[in-house]
């Protein structure tokens, strides 16, 4: 007679908990979600068509993901250097640098903005410097990029760090004694190991960035097929009653941040594997 064992759970009530995680989940997530889908789907494909797809929409789309992508990939290099540093050198004033990259999480975003549109304005600490030399940050793209690369750096750091600490110094010694340079010893020891946690810090900051508003409409100028972005355009609808149109444009936003998301986390999944091997 064979006698089958029952595996028990690690946590208790498993089924309970599991059932309201998801019922907290359809509360705050899904719910909402789905509620933008079903307002889009009062538009007719036509006007679904053009309200998404016109120069202004299309435009502000290019700004947003575009804007996105540079300032996350800005901050991915400068990230892991600042996690670098605060790691494995000792310096003055450490504690106090660690704390100023939790900064943009705690300031206000409208803060942010008044302070970066100040600073990079032409007559600001920065812009006055800047704009002899014909780089005009403020009320232009590249101040929408700015305030991304501000409120983006600490999801990198803060994803690379852990990771960096738990990295032992003994497998880059190793790497040394067979006889390894330092570019080698980075890119075939260190960076597979931080490669997964660099590339979640990407993914955190690149939504970050689609998603942000406060920080931007006081830097950006907020000047159609120029410096506006998505989420600016989301609002200016809403306020003109146009409710069909703005939750069609958040619609196609939530879809292609999903997408791409999805896809960062099926390379980094992949990358676990590979290492693993």
């Amino acid at each position: 007679m064979f006698q089958t064992s029952r595996r028990k759970n690690i946590i208790p009530g498993f089924g309970l908990t599991f059932g309201y995680t998801v019922l907290y989940l359809s509360i705050i997530v899904l719910i909402p979600l789905s509620a933008i889908f079903i307002s889009t789907a009062s538009l007719s494909w036509q006007g679904f068509w053009t309200a998404v797809s016109s120069p202004r929409v299309v435009a502000s789309y290019r700004l947003t993901f575009g804007a996105s992508l540079v300032a996350a990939l800005v901050n991915a290099v400068f990230g892991l250097l600042t996690a670098w540093v605060l790691v494995r050198y000792r310096l003055p004033g450490k504690r106090i640098i660690d704390a100023l990259v939790d900064l943009p999480f705690a300031l206000p975003t409208a803060v942010a903005g008044i302070t970066l549109a100040s600073v990079y304005a032409p007559q600001g600490w920065i812009g006055r410097f800047l704009e002899p030399v014909g780089i005009k940050v403020a009320y232009t793209p590249l101040g929408v990029v700015v305030a991304m690369i501000f409120i983006g750096l600490p999801f990198v750091v803060r994803t690379v760090q852990p990771v960096l600490e738990e990295l032992e110094k003994d497998v880059e010694e190793a790497a040394a004694c067979l006889g390894a340079n330092r570019l080698q010893t980075f890119t075939r020891v260190i960076f597979p190991a931080l490669f997964p946690s660099l590339l979640t810090g990407f993914a955190l900051a690149f939504a970050r960035g689609v998603g942000e508003y406060g920080s931007i409409i006081f830097i950006a100028g907020n000047m159609p097929m120029v410096s506006e972005i998505t989420p600016l355009l989301i609002i200016t609808k809403l306020e003109q009653y146009d409710y069909a149109g703005a939750t069609a444009i958040a619609a196609v936003m939530l879809a292609a941040s999903f997408l791409v998301l999805l896809t960062v986390n099926i390379i980094q999944w992949w990358s676990r594997q590979y290492t693993e091997r």
